[in-house]
């Protein structure tokens, strides 16, 4: 192509030439206006080479341990905080709470159920509400992901367990944290405080907690390659709303397929975040069915058996499979496996793990579309 090109524009310089020494300037003129119409001709042909895609290097970048997906390589490295978020209806909607990339949501006292927020680039945090008490059970679940675990004091069965030293929290209740942590005033007590990325860093410098994965950590889910087509369970349940059971805030989670996310509704209502506005939505569900008892009957305090094994369901572009899970240790990681006892891979993404007892399995229930589920 590139050799007719310059055999045609060479005959129209020639053209050119010819025009100048023997015509009159009125056929000079036309002369001209033709040999511009070549060119002009000669440029439609010329077909432009597809410019090469350049391949993402993802330089600068690593895997977030949490969701899969690239972040910054310094990001990628940081211990992420755990938060206790407070779940009651006075304490929604909660502040950054669409920001986290791993929510786990269990069972305390009274039916009601906590939430712990992980954050991995937390020093950006606006400001996080409500920030809540310990149970025992949370910080197994810190534990395995090499957190750093935040909260305002605890129930005491939790106690001795925060006072070891390879359990790094950061604690509200101490004289130390009073500059980290703060009160808003337009909302009442307990549900009301809250502290900001800036003041949780401040913090955990003060008390000296490495930020930087342990050199023994190991990542914990499996996540899909970028090149690899999404999983779509096709074996598995229709689940286009997904009810984990739980009594007082009944929550439940609704495909949306124009963005491929579950979005979040708790309490008969989307639930948001006070700072956005905008709706939680996750890619990954994962329903962790756990054996309980009660620790105290008096003071009504329970407690999740976190090790060990169990049964449970993932969930994921509107399917759902039964998997079973493994938990060999108190800081080791929960593995998930399906039916023929593979470790199963996730969605990049957000997940939220729902953990129900057993006595409350029979609870959950999948639809098969929002019609089905609004006729229930």
């Amino acid at each position: 192509m590139k050799k007719i090109v310059s055999a045609v524009l060479i005959a129209a310089m020639g053209s050119l030439l010819f025009t100048g020494c023997g015509k009159t300037q009125e056929e000079a003129a036309v002369s001209e206006t033709e040999t511009e119409l070549s060119f002009s001709e000669v440029e439609d042909l010329v077909e432009e080479e597809p410019a090469e895609e350049e391949e993402d290097t993802h330089e600068g970048e690593a895997r977030s341990d949490l969701t899969g997906e690239w972040v910054d390589e310094e990001v990628a490295a940081q211990r992420p905080v755990a938060i206790m978020i407070g779940n009651t209806e006075v304490a929604t909607p909660q502040y950054e709470i669409c920001s986290a990339d791993l929510i786990y949501e269990a069972p305390v006292e009274g039916s009601l159920t906590r939430l712990l927020a992980f954050y991995q680039d937390y020093e950006s945090l606006e400001k996080v509400m409500s920030i809540r008490s310990s149970r025992l059970y949370y910080i197994d679940w810190a534990l395995e992901f090499d957190a750093i675990y935040v909260h305002c004091g605890q129930a005491y069965l939790a106690k001795d367990m925060l006072n070891n030293s390879y359990v790094n929290n950061v604690n509200a209740m101490e004289g130390s944290m009073a500059s980290v942590f703060f009160r808003d005033s337009s909302k009442s007590a307990p549900h009301n405080l809250y502290a900001t990325g800036e003041s949780i860093a401040e913090a955990i410098a003060i008390k000296g907690y490495e930020t930087e994965y342990d050199a023994e950590y190991t990542s914990h889910y499996q996540f899909n390659e970028d090149d690899e087509t999404e999983i779509t369970l096709s074996e598995g349940e229709a689940a286009a709303v997904v009810q984990p059971g739980y009594l007082i805030n009944k929550p439940w989670f609704v495909y949306n397929q124009e963005t491929g996310l579950y979005d979040r509704y708790q309490y008969g209502a989307a639930q948001t975040d006070a700072i956005t506005g905008e709706q939680l939505a996750v890619k990954n569900i994962l329903i962790q069915v756990c054996d309980w008892y009660t620790a105290d009957s008096e003071k009504g305090y329970l407690s999740v058996t976190t090790t060990g094994t169990g049964n449970g369901y993932y969930i994921t572009n509107g399917a759902a499979i039964p998997v079973t899970w493994s938990k060999d240790s108190q800081t080791d990681a929960t593995r998930y496996y399906d039916a023929d006892g593979n470790e199963i891979t996730l969605n990049q993404g957000k997940t939220w793990v729902c953990i129900v007892q057993n006595t409350y399995e029979e609870n959950i229930t999948f639809y098969a579309s929002e019609e089905e589920f609004a006729n229930e």
